[in-house]
């Protein structure tokens, strides 16, 4: 039987997906960063299916969202993706500590996935720890940079932004430390799945796309970097795209 348990790892409010008889054992552990304005128990059926393979997976909600959402404006939200997008990068370690100290991680198999704003989650913690031995990108960026340069112009012109240029600025700084298109070598030959449908109106297909299409020549193994796009899909996840990240953790994890 897949159990559902609710905790904090750390101080983070999680979901954590196991079988049952196994959830106090050491096995291989799947992080699962959620999309933007949505929350841990969206991604059930996702870590359900994880869960069957014999993964423990988490589901933690994000800053200002889930059980941390604290009836924050939408404005407010929009303004502050990117210090989520940060603060998940450093929350993830506070997590995989967590898990760490409970001796809940099988030899140190841990591998980061998500979604949207989950998924451009990953490609930055990428960048930050050796411990991820691979990765899952659904809809997400690695041009973190050059992705949040569009999105505040965009704001600008549509909102009255809370912050100065100066603040602005700073954030570039911060993007740019972990922005995987500007260091790929941080790879460092792990492997990592792309899904991307070609028509998304929210997270440019191209950003994912022409950085997968810089880097697969710098893999060794030519399977260990891979990327899937459908045709006609939109910024929504597929049934194919939830299959093959199972997949895919089966195969790396």
């Amino acid at each position: 039987m897949i159990g559902i348990i609710k905790e904090k790892l750390g101080d983070i409010p999680s979901l954590v997906v196991v079988d049952s008889e196994k959830q106090k054992e050491a096995l291989p552990v799947v992080l699962f960063f959620h999309g933007f304005t949505s929350a841990k128990e969206h991604n059930l059926p996702i870590a359900f299916l994880l869960a069957e393979k014999g993964f423990r997976v988490v589901l933690p909600d994000s800053e200002l969202h889930g059980e941390r959402e604290h009836n924050v404006s939408a404005i407010k939200k929009q303004v502050s993706f990117w210090d989520i997008v940060l603060k998940n990068v450093k929350e993830a370690e506070e997590i995989k500590n967590a898990l760490d100290a409970a001796g809940l991680i099988l030899d140190g198999r841990i591998g980061v996935a998500g979604t949207s704003m989950g998924g451009i989650t990953t490609s930055a913690a990428l960048t930050q720890y050796e411990w991820i031995k691979t990765g899952v990108i659904l809809m997400g960026s690695p041009r973190i940079t050059a992705f949040a340069k569009t999105l505040v112009e965009s704001f600008k012109n549509d909102l009255d932004l809370p912050v100065t240029d100066e603040q602005i600025e700073a954030l570039y700084g911060e993007l740019e430390r972990c922005d995987l298109s500007l260091q790929p070598e941080k790879l460092n030959q792990r492997p990592l799945l792309f899904w991307h449908g070609q028509k998304d109106s929210v997270v440019p297909f191209d950003h994912s796309y022409t950085f997968y299409d810089s880097v697969k020549q710098d893999y060794k193994n030519s399977d260990d970097i891979r990327f899937i796009k459908e045709k006609n899909t939109d910024h929504k996840v597929s049934r194919n795209a939830i299959l093959e990240l199972v997949k895919w953790f089966e195969k790396y994890l």
